[in-house]
C-alpha cells in the first residue's frame, strides 16, 4: 500500500518496522473509514484500555490514509528511543499540570491547522471503569475542537486488551486475536463554537464526544454502558481504590 501523503521519511520506517508484526498479531474487523476527512485537519478520538491500543489505533489511521500526531504523555518523551521517535514522527508531549501545559494544545491547533489528523485519547489515561468502557473525559478535547472547529471523529476500539492486558507487561500475541475498530460520523458540535468557552460548554463538548464514543462501543460489544459514566476524580474523593493500583506509580500514553 501507499503511506499516507503527509507521512515523513522517519514515520515511513517506523509503519515499515510496526506493521508486520501488528497484522501477524491481530485479525482486523475496520469499518467506518468514509467518515475520515481526506480534505482538511481533523481530530481523531478514541477510548483508551491498554498500552497497546495507541498502536492498533494508529494502525487504523495509517491504513486509511492518515499519518496521525498523537497527544502522548510528555514522559514517554524522555524515554530513550522512544523520545527519538516520538520527535521523529512528529507526536505531539502532553505537559500535564505544568506551565508548559498550554504549548501541547498549541502545538495540537497547528497540527490540525496544517491539515493534519491530530489523534486524542479524551480519558488522558487508560480507562478506571472495571468493564473497560469509557470513563469521563477531559476537557482537553473539547478546547481543541473548539479552537480549530476541525472535525471530531469519533472512534472506538475493541480487542487490544486481549493482545496486552491493561497494566500488563507481556503480550499475548498467540493465537491471533481479533481488534474491532469504528469510526463514526463527527461529533456536532456546531452550536457551541461561539458559546463562551466556560466550564459548562467544555464539559458539554466533552460529554458528547465521550457519548459518541461509547455509542460506537456498544455497537461493538453488543451491550450497554453504564447509565452513569465511571469519574475517576469522583471515585478518587469517594475513597475507592483504583482499578490496578495507584495511577500515579504506572507509565501511560
Amino acid at each position: 500500500m501507499q503511506p499516507p501523503a503527509r507521512s515523513n521519511r522517519a514515520y515511513r520506517v517506523v509503519a515499515h518496522i510496526l506493521r508486520p508484526p501488528l497484522r501477524a498479531m491481530t485479525r482486523r474487523q475496520w469499518s467506518g473509514a468514509e467518515n475520515l476527512p481526506t480534505d482538511r485537519g481533523f481530530i481523531a478520538a478514541s477510548n483508551h484500555m491498554t498500552n497497546i491500543d495507541p498502536l492498533t489505533f494508529a494502525h487504523f489511521l495509517w491504513d486509511n490514509g492518515h499519518a496521525p500526531k498523537i497527544l502522548a504523555k510528555a514522559s514517554l518523551f524522555k524515554v530513550p528511543v522512544v523520545r527519538g521517535v516520538l520527535h521523529a514522527t512528529g507526536q505531539i508531549p502532553v505537559h500535564r499540570n505544568t506551565s508548559a501545559a498550554g504549548e501541547s494544545l498549541d502545538a495540537a491547533v497547528a497540527a490540525v491547522g496544517a491539515g493534519e489528523c491530530v489523534a486524542v485519547f479524551p480519558e488522558g489515561t487508560l480507562t478506571r471503569e472495571p468493564d473497560l468502557w469509557p470513563m469521563t473525559g477531559k476537557t482537553g478535547i473539547a478546547r481543541l475542537a473548539l479552537a480549530t472547529r476541525a472535525p471530531v471523529i469519533p472512534i472506538a476500539q475493541w480487542g487490544p486488551q486481549n493482545l496486552l492486558g491493561r497494566y500488563k507487561k507481556l503480550l499475548k500475541p498467540f493465537p491471533r486475536k481479533l481488534v474491532t475498530i469504528v469510526a463514526g460520523p463527527p461529533v456536532n458540535l456546531d452550536d457551541l463554537y461561539d458559546r463562551p468557552q466556560d466550564t459548562a460548554t467544555l464539559r458539554e463538548a466533552t460529554d458528547r464526544v465521550m457519548d459518541a464514543i461509547t455509542a460506537l462501543l456498544e455497537e461493538i460489544r453488543g451491550e450497554s454502558a453504564p447509565a452513569v459514566r465511571y469519574d475517576m476524580r469522583k471515585a478518587k474523593a469517594a475513597g475507592e481504590k483504583p482499578v490496578g493500583g495507584d495511577p500515579a506509580t504506572r507509565p501511560e500514553l
